[in-house]
């Protein structure tokens, strides 16, 4: 299991992976806009569900642990390693190799 931490863009055109950004202590957090509005777990959902889709994993393996109402928002999935996250994504600045 991996933690990853997302910076959420909710009732964008389109659902997006913007690339990656580092917070002021220098932790990486995925950049993705989602289409869904951030109303009533509806933005929350679309971004477990891409986030899932992009790693090949079921909707059930990501969750969300915290930051519901923030933008900047925890999320656990289950049967990932690092290297998964950065064939989806890229690699996280700061990340070995």
């Amino acid at each position: 299991m991996i933690r990853l931490a997302v910076q959420a863009t909710p009732r964008a055109g389109r659902d997006e992976v913007l690339g990656w950004g580092l917070d002021p202590a220098g932790r990486p957090f995925l950049k993705l806009k989602v289409a869904a509005p951030a109303v009533e777990g509806a933005a929350n959902a679309a971004l477990a569900a891409f986030i899932a889709k992009a790693l090949h994993r079921p909707k059930s393996a990501v969750r969300i642990v915290s930051g519901e109402t923030a933008r900047l928002k925890r999320f656990e999935i289950e049967g990932v390693e690092a290297a998964d996250l950065a064939a989806a994504f890229g690699t996280p600045p700061g990340a070995a190799g």
